[in-house]
């Protein structure tokens, strides 16, 4: 397999965008999301204050230093990339993608109206690295905070993993 890129631009509404599997994500939200035996998923406090993602069943949420347009780059790897150096906040966690479809889209984007990659079905490794950047080639709405590129890496993996930052960015952030 060749690494597959797919540089894109989204409206974080609400400091954030998904990174899913549509389908098994909501029949696990339609299943189990309410389910009070399960221990908490998505935007925790953790989540919010050290790893700036949100993990659910099927679903990554990269939380973004701006509620506006950002960029973001998301690459299928065949095996582990390395670290990119210039990265202030790094942190990697499994995505499940049984059905090899993913669904770029924000609160302010439709899931339709996003874009889409396709990934090897299955377990995934997901790494997102906020690397400091420059504004978008876009007109924004010049809302405060840092411009990131908020850069993907996937890869497939055959064993479970715990979510771990490997590069803790300064708090606050953004």
């Amino acid at each position: 397999m060749t690494d597959d890129a797919l540089r894109f631009l989204i409206d974080a509404d609400h400091g954030q965008f998904y990174v899913q599997d549509l389908d098994p994500y909501d029949a696990w939200m339609g299943d189990d999301a309410t389910d009070r035996d399960l221990p908490p998923a998505g935007w925790t406090e953790e989540a919010v204050f050290v790893h700036r993602i949100g993990v659910e069943p099927h679903s990554i949420s990269v939380g973004t230093a701006r509620d506006d347009m950002v960029e973001s780059l998301i690459t299928v790897h065949a095996s582990a990339p390395t670290v990119e150096p210039t990265a202030e906040h790094v942190v990697e966690a499994d995505l499940d993608a049984p059905t090899g479809r993913l669904a770029l889209y924000s609160p302010g984007v439709l899931p339709e109206d996003g874009p889409a990659v396709t990934v090897p079905a299955g377990r995934l490794r997901a790494r997102v690295s906020y690397v400091p950047s420059g504004p978008p080639a876009v007109d924004t709405n010049g809302d405060p905070g840092h411009h990131f590129l908020y850069r993907i890496d996937l890869w497939p993996t055959d064993r479970a993993r715990e979510l771990v930052v490997l590069k803790q960015g300064p708090n606050p952030w953004g």
